[in-house]
């Protein structure tokens, strides 16, 4: 999945393989990692039996830019 549409990680820490409908009918193994969108990622992680967070969502994109831009505009002196 594309980093650029706001993903975060989590790892699957159920006792069986499960299918997720939600990331198109994939298979998740037990101890895998998989991508979910910023927006489900607590949706995933209140599941404390099952999943557990890896890499949390990011700021908003829209604040990322923003970010991004004001570290990289020159400072005058």
């Amino acid at each position: 999945m594309n980093r650029s549409t706001a993903m975060a990680r989590v790892r699957y820490i159920g006792p069986a393989p499960v299918t997720v409908p939600e990331l198109g009918d994939r298979v998740v193994q037990p101890d895998e990692v998989v991508e979910v969108p910023d927006v489900r990622f607590e949706g995933y992680v209140c599941q404390t039996t099952n999943w557990k967070a890896v890499e949390e969502p990011g700021p908003p994109a829209q604040d990322a830019a923003a970010a991004q831009k004001k570290s990289t505009t020159k400072r005058e002196a």
